[in-house]
């Protein structure tokens, strides 16, 4: 039997599947151009004639577009592949796959025809929420009835639906109709007309089909999978979500609503817990900083150093994020195997604070909070989801400053979303393992901190140029595992878990080294701080501390150097800077500005627990379990776990819900605990997590 008899039929079904797929993306892509025409919004100047940036956002819409066509693409292929090893095909196989293709993506249709009026009022792409709207179904059918707008969107997904239908029916016909004559020509037996050659030939290519299939399905080659994050590629917010598939986002939201560490926390009412959460925050904002002279900053001279608000005022600012920088590895906080020489000598020349913690265990928690002021949950990621939260905080504020505002990685742009969480909240420019050469990248976790470093630098002298003020955010990963050393560093010690602190010391320090020599160090303060801890030594309790005690430290060119031993955290780095600057501006999250307010205590997170500290003790809670641990603390932060009469007692003295501050009972630090977290909860769930300026006058708690 001829080559061309032999691969008659995989051609016709492949053909058949390749128009199908096709014809889904067209009309996605018109569904795509639909939005973009009828949407009530008006590019600023230098996106509107700038064609080829808009252009760009149908391109990454193809992308996504394919992805959830190879997604209802893939089981036909798998099973027509199978078909043609057999030799086997009948008509009711293209009809059930008629039928297949028209209900799928009469789905997905859908919810692109829906996406239009739904973003034209919400400015975002649809998503998951939408589930609720079902349980209310005779207001949600009124709603769609009654709205002239989803009249007008039903009418063209329905004409879309038919006019889709029947182009798969026709093809449908067409190829069924070509392999039916070639069964009548060809009526010889299956074992003359099947070749082992020819059978092998069609594994060999319908396994590169399917792999191209899967492929699709995944949408990259990357570390991780196709994520929304993909889709953001400029500072437009509509041009941002143009490209996602409706779709695909709404199984993605479906599938980050379900995950196990976005169920709702519930530690006490919600009411109550806004309540005392309020009741704190009044509290803190009565204090003024000259009654605080004493007790915050000891030294007269810090006092009438930092006692005013502004005192930077215009000046750059730089923010490292030291990987997993416990402060147990620091020779500040005790350790003597000198790992850290620089990072100890800018402690002992910059304004630090020694009872600094972290807001969890991850890098997403230490970023989310140091830069929106917003407690971490739990194990959550707030910055993961296919709904792009919007939080007003230190890149939005710095922003409405006229502040450039930069994010430099190590890895993919989309690693924990953060390209999208980043651009839609405040920043203008992100830089990721996407902008360096091949060559530079060494693991999964893209290039090594001194290529972040150095590749920085020349772009921190362009925007000095510019001549308005840069935020700049750095985050390194050296001192995450997998750890890679570069050929031309060599550490003192043996052990490859001091060596790479060793390493990532002398990254840090060889990039103030180049830094000194620029036009713009003298108008900049750098803030460096650990995202996260690690465990060192032993635990010491059910939250080893050494994963949320971490340094934090105000260093640069007219920074009085000095030290605060109070209670802080990452939530307090955006208020303390904004205050630092002269910020005007509403403060909504959880954190204080500590140089002119004193908190009485510090609360954080530890994956599956949370944990509070004041006056010398130490609360644990575990939410699934119910269990709680008590320690009581000495000066030098050795804990002693209280006995259970003794936590007991002290919890059953305390008196009443009212909570001016976390200091005294036990009892005291659960309930501020408890108030702090559950209104984070529902603060963040409420979506009151941004200012809106035109009604300043609504705070937040």
């Amino acid at each position: 039997m001829s080559r061309e008899s032999t691969f008659n039929k995989p051609a016709n079904f492949f053909s058949y599947l390749i128009l199908v797929h096709l014809g889904a993306l067209a009309v996605f892509a018109a569904y795509r151009l639909l939005l973009f025409l009828t949407v009530d919004y008006s590019f600023p100047p230098h996106i509107a004639s700038d064609t080829a940036l808009q252009a760009k956002a149908f391109l990454i819409g193809v992308w996504f577009d394919n992805v959830m066509a190879c997604y209802i693409l893939l089981l036909p292929l798998v099973i027509f592949w199978i078909c043609t090893i057999f030799d086997c095909s009948s008509k009711w196989l293209f009809r059930l796959f008629n039928f297949w293709f028209i209900v799928l993506y009469g789905v997905a249709f859908l919810a692109s025809a829906a996406n239009v009026p739904y973003f034209e009022y919400f400015f975002k792409t649809i998503n998951s929420s939408i589930f609720e709207w079902f349980s209310y179904g005779t207001q949600t059918v009124g709603m769609v009835t009654g709205e002239s707008a989803y009249l007008k969107a039903l009418l063209i997904y329905l004409a879309a639906l038919l006019l889709f239908a029947l182009y798969v029916c026709g093809i449908s016909s067409f190829f069924c109709g070509r392999i039916e004559k070639s069964k009548r020509v060809s009526i010889h037996n299956f074992a003359e007309k099947r070749s082992i050659v020819s059978i092998f030939s069609i594994l060999i290519l319908g396994a590169a089909v399917v792999g191209a299939c899967v492929f699709g399905i995944r949408g990259r080659v990357g570390y991780n999978p196709i994520r929304v994050s993909a889709a953001y590629y400029c500072s437009d917010p509509f041009l941002n979500q143009l490209g996602l598939n409706p779709a695909f986002n709404i199984l993605q939201s479906w599938n980050d609503d379900n995950r196990s560490e976005n169920r709702k926390l519930q530690l006490m009412d919600d009411a109550k817990a806004i309540a005392m959460a309020a009741e704190y925050r009044h509290a803190a904002d009565s204090l003024a900083a000259d009654t605080l002279s004493s007790s915050i900053l000891k030294d007269s001279t810090l006092n009438a150093y930092y006692g005013v608000p502004g005192a930077f005022r215009g000046k750059n600012v730089v923010v490292i994020f030291l990987e997993s920088m416990s402060a147990n590895l620091m020779g500040a906080f005790g350790n003597n195997a000198g790992l850290t020489p620089n990072i100890d000598s800018f402690w002992r020349h910059s304004l630090h604070f020694t009872n600094f913690w972290s807001a969890g265990i991850h890098t997403n928690h230490g970023m989310y909070s140091t830069l929106y002021s917003f407690p971490a949950i739990m194990q959550r990621n707030a910055m993961k989801g296919s709904v792009i939260p919007r939080y007003s905080g230190l890149p939005t504020e710095l922003k409405r400053m006229g502040y450039r505002n930069l994010f430099f990685m190590t890895h993919e742009s989309q690693y924990d979303n953060m390209n999208a969480f980043f651009k839609t909240n405040g920043f203008d420019e992100i830089y990721s393992q996407e902008n360096y050469p091949k060559s530079e990248v060494v693991n999964s976790f893209g290039v090594q901190d001194h290529y972040l470093f150095s590749y920085a630098l020349p772009v921190l002298d362009i925007k000095a140029q510019e001549g308005a003020p840069f935020f700049a955010v750095l985050l390194t990963v050296s001192n995450h595992p997998p750890y890679i050393l570069p050929d031309w560093f060599k550490p003192r010690s043996g052990k490859i878990e001091d060596a790479i602190v060793e390493y990532a010391d002398a990254a840090v320090g060889k990039f103030f080294e180049q830094a000194r020599g620029k036009s713009w160090y003298e108008n900049t303060i750098f803030v460096l701080l650990g995202d996260h801890g690690k465990l060192i030594g032993t635990p010491d309790c059910e939250v080893p501390s050494s994963y949320n005690h971490v340094p934090m430290m105000i260093y640069g060119y007219g920074v009085e150097p000095g030290e605060l031993d109070m209670y802080c955290g990452q939530i307090d780095v955006a208020p303390t800077l904004l205050g630092m600057l002269g910020a005007e501006w509403t403060n909504i999250g959880y954190g204080v500005d500590i140089l002119h307010q004193k908190r009485p205590g510090i609360f954080y997170g530890s994956d599956n627990m949370i944990a509070a500290r004041a006056d010398g003790k130490l609360y644990i809670y575990s939410p699934e379990s119910g269990l709680e641990y008590f320690y009581t603390c000495d000066s030098l932060g050795n804990l002693t776990a209280a006995t259970a009469t003794a936590a007991a007692s002290d919890t059953d003295t305390a008196a009443g819900d009212s909570l001016c501050h976390a200091a005294g009972t036990f009892a005291d630090l659960k309930r501020w605990c408890f108030a702090m977290f559950q209104s984070a909860e529902c603060v963040v769930r409420e979506g009151k997590t941004v200012v809106d300026y035109a009604e300043r006058g609504e705070q937040g708690l």
